[in-house]
């Protein structure tokens, strides 16, 4: 499911595992999974973990009607093995945020599923891959294991001030393409990235949806991560929920040059 997407910093989202453990009170992926998961009349063949609360599917799964249900487990983690191969049936270059429905180096997630995403991306080497997590410990743990493959661009997500050192400093983190997201942004930070961060390239988004509680931040919160970025001479990609807050300081820059 889903090829093309509306996420702005990427042409294309390809999910071979879907769902997540941790629980994020503003999450857009969850009411998706939940919206489209299988209704009355469904069946799955789960060859996976029930104890564990993940799941392995071999084939697609379908309802009873003849339709396909994309989220059979909801939100709960899933490898579709039988999406491996998308990649490599789009020739034409496209930069694919992977795993766009799920938290793919997630404490939960066994290694072995980590590595067979890894091995598709390998399979479709005309892409540029993007990853994104809330654990990036993970990174280095599969760096300590030689898994970690250092032509791809591996994110961490950032929503308050204390999550930007989610690292201690540069040299912990194995990744030599590394970006920070800082969506959706929930306060005003002072992130220090010329000298604390570690981050070749920098997104921020605010928060979207209806959600009780739901923050909109000020333009000088934007401000003062933009200047950090001019400063440190890192690009910056603003999402499209900033645009009317920046106005004409509105900015969308990417760390590398066309496929």
């Amino acid at each position: 499911m889903g090829a093309r997407t509306k996420i702005d910093w990427c042409d294309a989202t390809w999910n071979p595992v879907t769902g997540c453990l941790h629980g994020c009170d503003y999450c857009y992926a969850r009411p998706i999974a939940y919206r489209f998961k299988g209704r009355c009349g469904f069946y799955a063949i789960d060859h996976g973990e029930q104890d564990k609360n993940i799941h392995v599917l071999e084939n697609n799964v379908w309802k009873n009607n003849g339709m396909k249900s994309p989220y059979p487990f909801g939100f709960d983690p899933t490898f579709h093995r039988y999406k491996l191969d998308e990649p490599n049936r789009w020739k034409k270059p496209r930069n694919i945020f992977v795993c766009s429905m799920a938290d793919m180096f997630g404490d939960w997630v066994p290694d072995e599923w980590i590595k067979a995403v890894f091995d598709a991306c390998a399979a479709a080497p005309q892409h540029r891959y993007l990853f994104l997590t809330k654990n990036p410990k993970r990174y280095i743990d599969l760096a300590n294991k030689d898994m970690l493959p250092k032509e791809h661009w591996y994110g961490y997500s950032a929503t308050r001030q204390n999550q930007l050192w989610r690292f201690h400093h540069a040299d912990d983190c194995p990744c030599i393409n590394l970006f920070v997201s800082i969506e959706p942004i929930l306060e005003e930070m002072q992130p220090g990235f010329s000298t604390h961060v570690p981050a070749d390239w920098v997104i921020i988004g605010a928060e979207t949806g209806n959600r009780n509680g739901k923050v909109t931040p000020s333009k000088s919160w934007i401000d003062n991560i933009l200047m950090e970025c001019d400063y440190s001479g890192r690009p910056i990609f603003m999402k499209e929920s900033l645009r009317g807050i920046m106005g004409n300081d509105f900015r969308q820059e990417f760390p590398w040059g066309a496929l």
